[in-house]
């Protein structure tokens, strides 16, 4: 993974590694959709990764490299231009100036996913918020947003969660009740958060489950990640922490986190469980005034 004091490294190789790719193929004169068959990825995979939207793996680099005929060494400069890639990290103080194009960014990633799993510890996952708690979320940052960028900021975030009524994808959520029970407002927004989710999980592509404060833990609650898994089962890991953004692709590192996610759930309660401890939650919230 990337130091943090070289969060723009990453970045650069991962667009070298597309240029170079893309640059090696039309020399050879060779389609996208003639690689994609020579290598058993998908043409739209071959796009994102030449585009620099996806990261590709060192076997398929090295397939790449072999399909198209370029040289020994060319295959291992891409080799370990791609090992240096694998992690990105995105600085939040880097896209200060554009900071309501951010959630265009994650909606990228979000995008090629046909399957997402979210793990949130601290608040509700972004695809789950309701308008004003998102809004209030985006209030507490330590970089403030302008009026402006606030409310382009919401209707991003609002706009990302038309994803979940695609019924061809998959999305699944772990979140704690101390998540659940936080509230960056009156019990009022709690209340139509708590609806909200309890409104998403009936949907059949959408599987909700929550960590109970209570349950014996059978494993210590890491930072909140997410979990992407495109069509080509390709799977990358995103984490938001104080600084930064940060987007893992390294295999080894990527089954760490699907390795946090099995034993996460195996803490969660599911189906009546999670309706029930909705429910006492929104009780709970209701005793408060607004």
């Amino acid at each position: 993974m990337a130091l943090v004091g070289e969060p723009r490294e990453p970045r650069i190789k991962r667009r070298q590694l597309a240029a170079e790719l893309r640059r090696l193929r039309e020399a050879a004169g060779v389609s996208g959709r003639g690689l994609a068959e020579r290598i058993g990825i998908s043409q739209s995979k071959v796009s994102r990764i030449e585009s620099g939207a996806a990261m590709p793996s060192v076997p398929q680099v090295a397939a790449w490299v072999d399909a198209i005929g370029a040289s020994a060494e060319t295959r291992a400069r891409l080799t370990a231009l791609t090992e240096s890639a694998f992690a990105e990290v995105q600085a939040w103080r880097a896209v200060v100036p554009d900071r309501a194009g951010l959630q265009s960014q994650i909606q990228e990633h979000e995008a090629a996913a046909r399957t997402v799993r979210v793990f949130q510890p601290f608040l509700v996952p972004g695809l789950l918020q309701t308008a004003e708690y998102a809004r209030r979320v985006f209030g507490f940052f330590h970089l403030p947003y302008d009026e402006g960028d606030l409310a382009r900021a919401v209707a991003g975030r609002i706009d990302r969660q038309l994803a979940l009524y695609e019924e061809d994808r998959q999305f699944a959520f772990l979140i704690t009740e101390a998540a659940l029970r936080w509230r960056p407002g009156p019990p009022r927004i709690l209340r139509a958060q708590l609806d909200r989710i309890a409104s998403l999980a009936t949907l059949s592509n959408v599987s909700i489950g929550f960590i109970p404060s209570d349950i014996e833990a059978s494993m210590v609650i890491t930072p909140g990640f997410d979990i992407l898994r495109d069509q080509d089962s390709e799977v990358i890991v995103t984490i938001e922490t104080m600084h930064a953004n940060l987007v893992v692709a390294d295999p080894g590192h990527v089954a760490e986190y699907e390795q946090a996610w099995s034993g996460l759930s195996r803490m969660a309660v599911f189906g009546h469980e999670a309706r029930q401890l909705l429910e006492n939650i929104r009780d709970a919230s209701s005793e408060y005034a607004d």
